[in-house]
């Protein structure tokens, strides 16, 4: 009865207007960043309308327990573009109802699985057309005409700046919510779905190794020999980023010995002084 229920209510709601809940809840994505997780907390913001209607009985256990995994599920690190991640909400929210209404049929780590890894391709696409192409086009050629005295310099700055990104979002909300359903059907043949996984599985660890390389910049000041004998250098002959990789590793120990992140953070930032100070790190 629960899955006829979900099934009826999943399918109340037009195409259109969840469209519409998906572009604006992207452009939301950011207010609630934070060092922990990111965005992960706009990304859940922006799926709760779905996982609702999917669960919208809490007197029933069984949905509402459902619907408390699933917020449990979108809290997971998530960090894209705002504009790219319309599409991102939209190919979960195809896989919260597919999952609601049969869940044999669809592992939900696939969801996770499936967001981590369009990531780093979506916000490599996002980044550099948005922050790298359009604003550097619509503010040249704002600034341009504002020197001139034009107050059509910040009208077209703005305008160059929302219209793209405002048709990208929406049809980026429409392909992922449409294309998810539509493609979901036959990802259940066979053994499909795990190959998918396997594969995004692999993009994803691609994903946070590339961040561990990029984002933690810890390297170490030590030599020997007069200077002569450099240890980073020793490192990186040896596997480059190799400093990141072990402080990484050391906080994964932690996390999973049940450390909670305020203890993550002082050991992060009393150790990293600490070592600083020693001159064993820079």
């Amino acid at each position: 009865m629960a899955t006829e229920t979900t099934e009826m209510t999943t399918t109340d709601v037009s195409l259109t207007k969840k469209i519409w809940q998906f572009f604006w809840r992207s452009w939301a994505i950011q207010d609630s960043w934070n060092y922990e997780r990111q965005m992960n907390m706009g990304f859940l913001y922006g799926m709760v309308p779905t996982i609702d209607r999917c669960y919208p009985d809490e007197n029933d256990p069984k949905q509402l327990e459902a619907k408390k995994e699933a917020y449990r599920r979108h809290m997971a690190f998530y960090n894209c573009t705002p504009q790219t991640s319309a599409f991102v909400l939209g190919l979960s929210a195809s896989m919260e109802e597919q999952y609601a209404k049969d869940p044999e049929s669809l592992n939900p780590d696939s969801i996770n699985a499936i967001k981590t890894s369009l990531m780093g391709p979506l916000s490599g696409i996002g980044d550099s057309f948005f922050q790298g192409t359009i604003r550097v086009i619509a503010f040249g050629l704002g600034v341009q005409l504002a020197q001139q005295g034009s107050i059509m310099g910040p009208i077209l700055a703005m305008l160059i700046s929302i219209v793209p990104s405002a048709l990208i979002t929406w049809f980026a909300a429409k392909i992922g919510y449409q294309g998810g359903h539509e493609y979901l059907g036959k990802l259940q043949g066979g053994n499909t779905m795990d190959k998918l996984m396997y594969v995004c599985g692999i993009v994803g660890l691609m994903s946070v190794g590339a961040m561990i390389a990029t984002l933690i910049g810890a390297t170490t000041p030590v030599t020997f020999s007069a200077g002569t004998v450099v240890i980073q250098d020793i490192l990186d002959s040896i596997m480059p980023n190799m400093i990141p990789l072990a402080l990484t590793g050391l906080m994964y120990w932690l996390i999973k010995k049940g450390v909670n992140t305020g203890g993550l953070l002082v050991i992060a930032i009393v150790g990293g002084i600490a070592l600083s100070a020693l001159g064993v790190l820079a």
